[in-house]
């Protein structure tokens, strides 16, 4: 019985820490609308831009100059394209899917991260 009771208090611990990792804020990761990506040639003429959906919805539609790194491949090809020292702005079609690929990049020494906000597809 003890057992089943610690079993559960651990499984709503985990689920309760997944939720306030999910739900966080990134440090450091400034967000840029949609609408204004186009506009603000200054930051995507720096940055290096990374699309981290699926190829299949890369295919579809994405933005010129975006190399496309599917999120679960960014660990394994993030150091063939890009390079700590060069900003970079993320786009995907979740919010989670950019703090995800945003903790990733702060973990390997990025410095300046952006993520698009908002459909950048239309």
């Amino acid at each position: 019985m003890m057992i089943l009771i610690f079993a559960a208090l651990v499984s709503a611990g985990a689920a309760g820490l997944w939720l306030v990792r999910r739900f966080w804020p990134v440090k450091g990761l400034a967000y840029v609308e949609a609408g204004k990506l186009r506009e603000t040639s200054e930051l995507t003429g720096q940055a290096k831009m990374i699309d981290v959906r699926d190829a299949f919805f890369y295919e579809q539609c994405h933005v010129n100059g975006a190399i496309n790194i599917s999120i679960g491949r960014l660990p394994y090809l993030w150091n063939k394209e890009l390079s700590p020292d060069e900003p970079v702005v993320i786009l995907s079609d979740s919010l989670r899917q950019s703090k995800k690929a945003a903790r990733f990049l702060k973990s390997r020494g990025f410095r300046e991260i952006y993520a698009v906000r908002g459909r950048f597809c239309a």
